[in-house]
């Protein structure tokens, strides 16, 4: 018995090293793994967009500004004249979080007066938004002591200047399935229609019927579209019903438009759909595509911010995550579910999805069918 065993693990291993491509797959997929989650997998926020309103334009007010600029959590990216334009900036995702600096700060202060620094977090990330909320009030507090130390003479019931207090849009609570929820919908779009349309269709190559299909009069973008329908409705279907469980059981509010967050879906499930087929054009069986499937969902997890902030992550990462179509796709849905924000705030996230869709279904479309000629 132990020679017949011997026989079949031999007989495998023949088998795995006549395979290059899996083979490949299956020494690299580690490295990518690593890789990813050595360096994306982190919660050490830093460096986090920030657009101030300096009301007081005072050599005070831009102390505290340098204060916070001073610290690795804040980076001012921009300085407003409106509380709206600080809310259009965290809508567009430009910014996380912003501040304001009331008119008359310099004289409180000089005065040893208490004043009050509003500070706006974008809540849609509570991992984010929980360490700007303390690290907000840090900083306030660091500026308030190195004021009074300036000062002579101060009793320590005054010890607080300045009184920073934060308020979290979009997700006050800050409770973690608001956060995920719309993440899910994009990975359910994306897993489904990508991994089950390439493996539909090897399966098809794999048995031997699509050779019987091809000789019939069907045309290939008619065996494509058949063959994908049907994921299409089961990936709607999901994300309805994910959507539904976020709203009635977890209590995700949906802020925006339902119809314009469906329509900007099937967008993605372009993208989505054509890296299904292009993976059916390359692969020679369905655990080929299976493992090419898992391979492209590594990045679209940890690069796409689902998880993980990518302003924690090293530049070169946060450059990598610009060709990450689910990147896009998150903050569509994150965008419409938690801010409530319409087409005009997405403009440039739906141009980049319809580029993704265009570009990847056009050289998926191509590759295809010279494989079926």
């Amino acid at each position: 018995m132990i020679y017949r065993i011997i026989s079949l693990i031999r007989k495998e291993f023949i088998h795995i090293f006549r395979d290059p491509r899996s083979l490949a797959i299956m020494f690299i997929l580690p490295l990518v793994q690593l890789t990813l989650l050595g360096y994306a997998a982190t919660t050490d926020i830093e460096h986090l967009s920030t657009v101030v309103l300096d009301a007081d334009k005072s050599p005070q007010s831009r102390q505290l500004i340098a204060a916070y600029a001073a610290s690795n959590y804040f980076t001012i990216i921009d300085y407003v004249d409106t509380e709206e334009a600080i809310r259009y900036q965290i809508d567009r995702g430009d910014a996380r979080a912003g501040f304001i600096i009331p008119g008359g700060y310099g004289r409180d202060v000089a005065a040893g007066r208490q004043v009050d620094v509003a500070f706006f977090i974008d809540g849609s990330d509570p991992q984010v938004a929980g360490t700007v909320f303390a690290a907000s009030q840090s900083v306030g507090q660091s500026q308030s002591v190195k004021i009074l130390q300036e000062r002579m003479g101060v009793t320590p019931d005054k010890l607080l200047t300045i009184d920073v207090r934060p308020r979290v849009w979009y997700n006050p609570n800050m409770e973690s399935s608001h956060f995920i929820i719309p993440g899910l919908m994009v990975l359910i779009l994306y897993l489904f229609t990508a991994l089950f349309t390439a493996s539909s269709i090897v399966k098809e190559r794999e048995t031997g019927t699509i050779e019987q299909i091809i000789v019939t009069p069907i045309q290939p973008i008619e065996l494509v579209l058949a063959k994908v329908v049907p994921y299409i409705f089961i990936a709607f279907f999901d994300v309805l019903e994910v959507l539904a469980i976020g709203v009635f059981w977890f209590g995700v509010p949906i802020n925006g438009s339902i119809s314009l967050l469906l329509g900007l879906s099937a967008l993605f499930l372009i993208t989505a759909l054509g890296i299904g087929i292009f993976i059916s054009s390359i692969a020679g069986t369905q655990q080929e595509a299976l493992l090419m499937t898992m391979g492209t969902m590594l990045p679209t997890i940890f690069l796409s911010g689902f998880f993980f902030p990518l302003e924690a992550m090293p530049r070169w990462l946060q450059l990598l995550s610009y060709i990450v179509p689910a990147r896009y796709a998150l903050e569509i849905m994150r965008g419409i579910i938690l801010k409530g924000v319409g087409i005009e705030i997405l403009q440039e996230q739906v141009y980049a999805t319809i580029t993704f869709g265009v570009v990847i279904m056009t050289m998926a479309a191509t590759r295809f069918r010279r494989r079926l000629d």
